[in-house]
């Protein structure tokens, strides 16, 4: 077996309508993925949700914050693209990538760095309302980002996120038995999921979060982490896979001594 990750193991707690990608991406370098997804999530259809999806199709928001892939999906499950008149602000290259599937147009933001905190820093000063759908967990540190640059957050509970019952026997498995090179962390809330199922982990596998955020709930929750992916994407949590399992460099032998 060949690639940059030939023969090891490594755990995926996305969930699981979201691991295909960085699954597939781990067996072309060779990797097992092994899906583990510590948290599910479950749509929300509310009267609120119904209510800003009319007002945003009647152009009463000035912007659009997107946080993740599933706040893109709860616009497709109630608008066409051209609905949305309003400008976008997305978290990351990976929700701006569903976003131009879904419009067929690039959003109109998108920060430096793939952190909801970045993208309260490169949102504008202005006035006006902004439309926020956020998972049901999500602190409220953005919305009082953006009031304080002038502008009315209307926040609404785009999706719900719960912890599932229990792990497929596949992941009990390798868990169980040390079998697991490293676990990927992608979210807080893979993280507190994983730590409830799971608990201490067997073994020793290395730790990959793909950002800040996710990192410190790792460590809040003791988990030791090795790397954390630069830029916060799947692509960089692979990256940072390679990483953390690249051979040694070799470094220079010392002169042997020649004896008489």
């Amino acid at each position: 077996m060949r690639g940059t990750l030939a023969g090891r193991t490594i755990v995926i707690t996305r969930p699981r309508d979201q691991a295909t990608a960085l699954a597939t991406m781990l067996e072309a370098r060779g990797a097992q993925p092994v899906l583990a997804p510590a948290v599910e999530i479950a749509a929300v259809r509310t009267r609120a949700v119904r209510r800003a999806m009319e007002e945003l199709e009647a152009n009463e928001f000035e912007w659009v914050t997107l946080t993740s892939r599933a706040t893109v999906e709860m616009l497709a499950a109630y608008l066409r693209p051209r609905a949305v008149r309003a400008k976008v602000a997305v978290v990351g290259e990976g929700t701006a990538a569903a976003f131009r599937r879904w419009a067929r147009r690039p959003p109109d933001l998108v920060p430096a760095e793939f952190t909801t905190a970045a993208l309260a820093r490169a949102m504008p000063k202005g006035t006006g309302r902004v439309l926020c759908p956020r998972a049901d967990i999500a602190p409220d540190g953005l919305e009082l980002a953006l009031a304080r640059k002038g502008w009315t957050p209307t926040r609404i509970d785009a999706y719900r996120t719960r912890a599932p019952r229990g792990l497929p026997a596949e992941a009990r498995r390798a868990l169980s038995r040390s079998g697991v090179d490293a676990v990927t962390f992608t979210s807080a809330s893979t993280v507190a999921g994983f730590a409830r199922l799971v608990g201490a982990m067997q073994g020793s596998p290395k730790v990959v979060c793909i950002g800040p955020v996710t990192a410190r709930a790792a460590r809040a929750h003791g988990f030791r982490v090795d790397a954390v992916a630069s830029p916060h994407t799947i692509e960089g949590v692979v990256a940072a896979l390679e990483r953390v399992f690249a051979p040694p460099a070799s470094g220079h032998r010392r002169p042997v001594k020649e004896t008489a």
